[in-house]
């Protein structure tokens, strides 16, 4: 009799413990799905789908319904939706690094079925069967995120073009045109980690430093922590805009380092292409940034590999050396086909101490590209050797 009462006891708690939406899901998020759903003008819709859901799939189905934005969960296809969660947990069941993340980073890095605003594509089950093969013979999370990194270009036949129809382009808008600027290109790259349930997220700036303009990447999660790469894999943690990115402003707006979260942070991700939007959520990781910079400065300048270059630019060689002769311009720099920096030159109100200074590698060659007064593409290709170098470019 007593091993009867405990039994059933068990199994009321059990009850208590889970949700009115159905088996498998936590009774934590019914605060949640009842808030989402209060409003919403297909809500029994949505909670059909919630029970026609696999039991094991519920709680992913429970976590995108009671945080997507409400425009998706108004309007977006269900079988959309349905197809997202049952590859995403065919991934976690097939990937043995995805059977490993927590529970909270899978749900919020790996299931949402979009990165920021742009158009929602069935894009996961195509990406499952492109890059599966890609990670068939990896061990672990990093390996897995390194082959698809690698891989991507081929694989979706995507190259960077400012000619493209718009910047928060979906996989099926890139790939259709076989070009994106760096916003849809890290979408792309989102993508396909999280196709082979790798953690991944959209990362970028409304602007560097100097206003050179936004920029956008991707980081991976992997050894428990985040890693920042790109869409041409330069190793992780390892890009040309890491200068530019370690001298963010922490908590200023404009200048500021965001990642996005599906999950709401109080904060929102701020997208230079729809600029009154707050539906896409985000988190300030600036202070990393900066901090990686100077520990990777800090790194170099002790291994003494690597000297200070100064690069300023004046209206002509005439003037050169004159504070009133220095022009203010955005400039670029790359070793080889490899962009390496980037920055912009002082103006003639800045101090003659002031300026572009990039740490370069010794014993190389580096060009510096820039757009003269008449819109042509320019360069200044100089060979840095053991010394500090100053370096001029001209305008006219």
């Amino acid at each position: 009799m007593i091993r009867l009462l405990t039994l059933v006891c068990c199994l009321g708690l059990c009850a208590c413990g889970g949700s009115r939406y159905g088996g498998g899901i936590p009774a934590t998020y019914d605060p949640l799905l009842d808030a989402a759903l209060a409003e919403c003008p297909r809500a029994d819709s949505l909670r059909q789908l919630l029970r026609d859901t696999p039991r094991a799939e519920r709680e992913a189905m429970a976590y995108l319904i009671a945080w997507m934005p409400a425009g998706d969960r108004d309007t977006m296809r269900l079988d959309l939706l349905r197809e997202n969660v049952s590859c995403a947990c065919r991934a976690r069941e097939r990937f043995a690094w995805t059977r490993t993340l927590p529970d909270s980073i899978f749900l919020n890095e790996v299931v949402p079925y979009a990165v920021v605003d742009e158009v929602r594509d069935a894009w996961r089950a195509d990406f499952l069967e492109r890059f599966a093969p890609v990670v068939a013979d990896c061990r672990t999370m990093r390996e897995a995120a390194e082959a698809v990194n690698r891989a991507i270009v081929e694989r979706v036949g995507v190259e960077y073009n400012t000619l493209r129809e718009k910047t928060n382009q979906s996989p099926a808008e890139s790939m259709r045109q076989g070009m994106a600027s760096c916003t849809g290109l890290s979408v792309l790259l989102v993508d396909a980690l999280r196709a082979v349930g790798i953690p991944a997220r959209f990362v970028g700036t409304p602007a560097w430093h100097d206003d050179r303009g936004n920029h956008s990447w991707t980081e991976v999660w992997f050894d428990g922590s985040w890693h920042f790469t790109e869409y041409y894999f330069a190793g992780f943690d390892h890009a040309w805009f890491l200068a530019d990115a370690g001298q963010a402003a922490e908590g200023e707006r404009t200048h500021a380092i965001y990642a996005v979260s599906f999950r709401p942070t109080g904060d929102w991700f701020p997208m230079v292409w729809s600029e009154t939007s707050r539906d896409v959520h985000g988190v300030e990781v600036t202070r990393r940034y900066r901090e990686a910079f100077a520990a990777e400065n800090d790194r170099r300048l002790a291994a003494q590999t690597h000297v200070p270059v100064t690069f300023t630019m004046y209206r002509t060689p005439a003037v050169e050396g004159t504070s009133a002769g220095r022009v203010a311009a955005n400039v670029d720099v790359f070793c080889g086909t490899e962009q390496v920096g980037g920055g912009r030159t002082a103006s003639p109100q800045q101090d003659m101490n002031d300026g572009f200074r990039i740490l370069l590698e010794k014993h190389r060659t580096y060009t510096f590209r820039y757009a003269n007064a008449r819109d042509e593409l320019t360069e200044v290709t100089v060979s840095v050797d053991d010394e500090p170098l100053s370096v001029s470019g001209y305008m006219e």
